[in-house]
């Protein structure tokens, strides 16, 4: 497995927000991390990219009480579950945050420059951004205008396109059809099987699970913190019980 997250719990005071998940990821699999609102979807991404730790650090600074994140999270052969967030990013495992989350008051490129900031070599720099610009030609046509003004589905293309400015061997994609039309979810959501073509191992979260079970290699349906179910989309689909409590289909 390139991911491998083994008997993960993350908690906040006494409440318990993953409770004791394992999964994995092989490469070159698109796989979806499903289920409702508030089932740990996002904190399962934020810890397996370092920022439940970061969040961790700051809590125990201040008086907000304290996270505690336990369990095992492998990349690449490698554990690292005590890994600060950068060096995750370093080692080719990228986050494509929740609500895009562009830096509002820079352009287009600055903020796909901003995706490269680890990067040393210029030459490296300009051939992932030519990448990322035949990938999404609006953000070459976009390059100079500030990103605050983009539309959503700009931004949410905007947001993939810095993460893949990191060159990443997994990317981590959080909720990236929320509030956009249906004709521009359809674009994004081919937009990362364009990605998984193209050899980019890919963990995605989202609620628009008739059209992401189509897409992927395997899923995990996630409720209240915990796994209740695993598999293809057909199989899942065939549980009338998780067809109706968990996915809402």
């Amino acid at each position: 497995m390139l991911l491998e997250i083994e008997h993960l719990i993350v908690r906040y005071e006494k409440a318990v927000l993953i409770n004791d998940i394992s999964m994995g990821v092989d490469k070159g699999e698109l796989v979806s991390l499903v289920g409702p609102n508030g089932a740990g979807k996002s904190t399962t991404l934020r810890a397996i990219t370092g920022l439940v730790a970061w969040e961790k650090e700051i809590k125990r600074r201040s008086t907000e009480g304290d996270i505690v994140m336990e369990g095992t999270v492998t990349f690449n052969g490698e554990r690292i579950d005590a890994v600060p967030a950068h060096e995750i990013v370093k080692r080719g495992l990228v986050l494509c945050p929740e609500r895009r989350r562009p830096f509002r008051e820079l352009t287009v490129l600055e903020n796909l420059w901003a995706g490269a900031y680890l990067e040393k070599d210029n030459h490296k720099s300009e051939e992932r951004l030519g990448k990322v610009y035949d990938l999404f030609p609006v953000l070459k046509e976009r390059s100079k205008q500030i990103s605050g003004t983009l539309s959503g589905g700009e931004q949410q293309m905007l947001a993939i396109g810095r993460a893949l400015m990191s060159e990443p061997k997994l990317l981590c994609i959080d909720e990236p059809s929320t509030g956009l039309s249906p004709l521009l979810r359809q674009e994004v959501f081919d937009k990362i099987m364009q990605l998984k073509s193209m050899g980019i191992t890919i963990l995605l979260v989202e609620q628009e699970v008739s059209t992401v079970f189509k897409m992927t290699t395997r899923n995990y349906v996630l409720s209240s913190g915990k796994i209740i179910a695993q598999g293809s989309g057909d199989e899942l689909l065939e549980n009338e019980v998780i067809r109706k409590t968990y996915l809402g289909l």
